[in-house]
């Protein structure tokens, strides 16, 4: 290996080139001034202008991330359960028509849409007041 050869590990830092003509130092009059000049400066610190830009709605920090009520209709219920059947949100997610949220059974509400002409039994489901008329109509039971 030769003089000429070898390659230095750590790259060496040019010294800041200083400003031309004057008699100011690095700047020579060109900038720098303002603000930045002055003595115990304050900038406004970035971390208050994100934390005002939160939303301030209450309840924002106690609300569930990803947090949702899955919605099945009557007329649903209708061509996939047989008569006498109990529907819940375990039975939903095994018939393939709500799907688990982050691994538990998901929160369900009944709606209206559609017929019902079959007697079923709901259970730990929410159900609005005229699908409850509606079920409850055909002959079945709703359960808390």
């Amino acid at each position: 290996m030769q003089t000429h050869q070898l390659i230095k590990s750590v790259s060496v830092k040019k010294s800041k080139r200083v400003g031309r003509g004057g008699k100011r130092g690095t700047y020579s009059g060109k900038g720098g001034k303002g603000q930045t000049a002055r003595s115990g400066r304050n900038f406004r610190p970035i971390v208050r202008e994100v934390l005002k830009r939160y939303p301030k709605l209450r309840g924002y920090k106690n609300r569930p991330v990803g947090f949702c009520v899955q919605t099945v209709s009557v007329g649903a219920l209708e061509l996939k359960f047989d008569k006498g059947d109990t529907v819940s949100p375990r039975t939903l997610v095994a018939k393939k028509m709500v799907a688990r949220a982050s691994g538990r059974y998901p929160q369900v509400k009944i709606l209206m849409g559609g017929q019902l002409s079959k007697t079923l039994t709901v259970k730990g489901c929410a159900v609005s007041a005229p699908a409850k008329e509606m079920i409850e109509k055909a002959g079945g039971t709703i359960k808390a």
